[in-house]
């Protein structure tokens, strides 16, 4: 089915927040029609992912969403900065180690490792290996937001399987525990909804945080690469741009910059529940709408331009600060640890589904001239 593509910012505000006409139902349904093989392939795992937090409405929204919102105050994202800084070290202090030896890819050394810990010391849920946990969640996004014809299908449920699986035993061991599936079981959700809830959380916690990271790193070492017929001044100041973001509001401007052009999240879908209308626009009941979160604020909009990359109103991200806390640290961090770099190789693939995207690789090599 087509959508209506709604881009103008204060037009998105609206629909979102007019949450008796516009319903996130078709937020989590997959973009193209899956075919009968891979339905059965889900089918045999009792593959459901019945409405419970992104794509549901009402009081059991309202009560989920608090619950899940305890692992994720303000207090408590405040109080993992220090953890943040500490993986982010580790992993530049290898990623520096190998730069001597030629580029490296900040995507695969650095950006993958540090959100699945944080994600997971903060719900005490455990995550799988994390090559195993990429996977799932890569392969659930293109499965769910891609277009992939019947025969990838195929092996993208296959995946999603494994993951639902996992995430039933998962739920299962919970029982009685303090962790975010046990106080899930503990207030009376059915284990499908908790592997419901628990299916795009687990990936929404990390992949689409290491998604930001990825294209926050890029331009900002993009930013600062002046290319090679450039003189010795201009790539000195040009390099010095990227060192800059080692400033704590250096990083936090430039994190809330790429939020604001080019989000990991940067549509998401609603349906009209009635025919009715926004700004002149009529929408017949049952109209699929994709709201642009990103791209499209005016230069004037200013500071907070960039929060609507994490939603508005009811259904805004419950991990938006932890996901803009992460991504600055880990800019700030690599721009003090490796403040002389440029990228290399050709440009990199970007993953483009519906509501994602995001450079797949940032292959960085150490400056040879211009170097802070």
């Amino acid at each position: 089915m087509s959508h209506t593509v709604i881009g103008e910012p204060s037009q998105v505000r609206e629909i979102m927040r007019r949450t008796d006409d516009f319903a996130p139902t078709n937020a989590l349904t997959s973009v193209v029609s899956l075919a009968p093989a891979t339905l059965r392939v889900l089918s045999r795992v009792r593959f459901a992912l019945p409405p419970v937090l992104a794509s549901a409405t009402g009081e059991q929204h309202r009560a989920v969403r608090s619950m899940v919102g305890r692992f994720f105050t303000p207090a408590t994202v405040a109080g993992v900065g220090p953890r943040v800084r500490e993986l982010a070290r580790v992993r530049l202090a290898a990623a520096g180690t190998a730069l001597e030896r030629g580029p490296v890819d900040l995507a695969e050394t650095v950006a993958r490792h540090i959100p699945p810990i944080v994600m997971a010391e903060l719900t005490g849920q455990p995550t799988p290996e994390l090559d195993v946990l990429k996977r799932w969640s890569q392969d659930s996004l293109e499965l769910f937001w891609g277009w992939p014809d019947p025969d990838r299908q195929l092996v993208l449920a296959s995946s999603a399987a494994e993951f639902y699986v996992w995430l039933r035993r998962e739920a299962a061991a919970a029982r009685g525990t303090g962790s975010l599936f046990g106080v899930l079981d503990a207030a009376g959700l059915a284990p499908a909804e908790v592997c419901s809830l628990g299916y795009f959380l687990v990936i929404a916690g990390q992949e689409t945080t290491s998604q930001l990271i990825n294209t926050a790193l890029f331009r900002g070492i993009e930013f600062s690469c002046a290319g090679p017929a450039a003189s010795e001044s201009v790539a000195s100041e040009s390099a010095g741009r990227w060192a800059a973001l080692a400033n704590p509001e250096a990083a936090r401007a430039h994190v809330r910059r790429v939020l604001a052009t080019e989000s990991s999240v940067h549509t998401w879908r609603r349906a009209a529940l009635r025919d009715t209308c926004v700004a002149g626009t009529a929408f017949p009941a049952g109209a699929e709408i994709l709201l642009e979160l990103t791209g499209r604020h005016p230069d004037e909009a200013g500071p907070t331009a960039y929060s609507l990359a994490f939603g508005h109103g009811l259904h805004r991200c419950l991990g938006a600060k932890l996901a803009e806390l992460e991504t600055a640290l880990v800019v700030e961090e690599t721009a003090r640890a490796l403040p002389a770099l440029t990228l290399v190789g050709e440009q990199p693939q970007w993953l483009r589904l519906l509501s994602f995207q995001a450079p797949l690789t940032v292959t960085v090599a150490k400056q040879t001239r211009g170097a802070p």
